[in-house]
């Protein structure tokens, strides 16, 4: 095993637990916009920015993934050494598991959002701060993954 294994792995998990979270996520969260839309279509452009919410995750994901390949010599950069290899799969934890577990409970928290908005109009900018509040949780982890994946090339591990 090399360096490129782990962090393709790495690439790998960023983008694969963090877009699974994020179609979870949205999926529940279309499902119940469908149900609202069923009795309004006027509402819409509303259901449409809670359903959306949810899928900020899987770019995360995707973009640390994709940086990752940049890095390691998959799109450019050098072959990765062996605990470059293993800096980088550790960096695709923290958006992986962050992402999946955000995507989860954001998608829960949009549902419930759509349901009280669906009641009431007036309960939207409610349900958009309760809903925007679990995507600092999704930050927070594609921030710490994004520092690691940009100091990786220049660690002599």
């Amino acid at each position: 095993m090399n360096g490129m294994f782990f962090a393709l792995l790495g690439a790998s998990i960023a983008t694969a637990l963090a877009g699974f979270g994020s179609a979870k996520g949205v999926g529940g969260a279309a499902q119940a916009s469908m149900g609202v839309l069923s009795e309004d279509s006027s509402k819409f452009g509303k259901m449409l920015v809670l359903t959306l919410l949810p899928g900020t995750q899987g770019l995360y994901g995707f973009i640390v993934g994709f940086l990752i390949l940049v890095n390691c010599g998959v799109l450019g950069g050098a072959m990765p050494t062996f605990g470059q290899g293993l800096a980088y799969l550790g960096a695709s934890l923290a958006i992986g598991i962050g992402g999946m577990v955000s995507g989860f409970a954001q998608g829960k928290a949009a549902v419930s959002g759509i349901a009280m908005s669906a009641k009431d109009d007036r309960n939207f900018s409610k349900a958009m701060v309760s809903v925007t509040l679990v995507e600092i949780y999704a930050l927070l982890s594609f921030i710490v993954s994004l520092l690691v994946v940009i100091s990786v090339p220049g660690l002599s591990i």
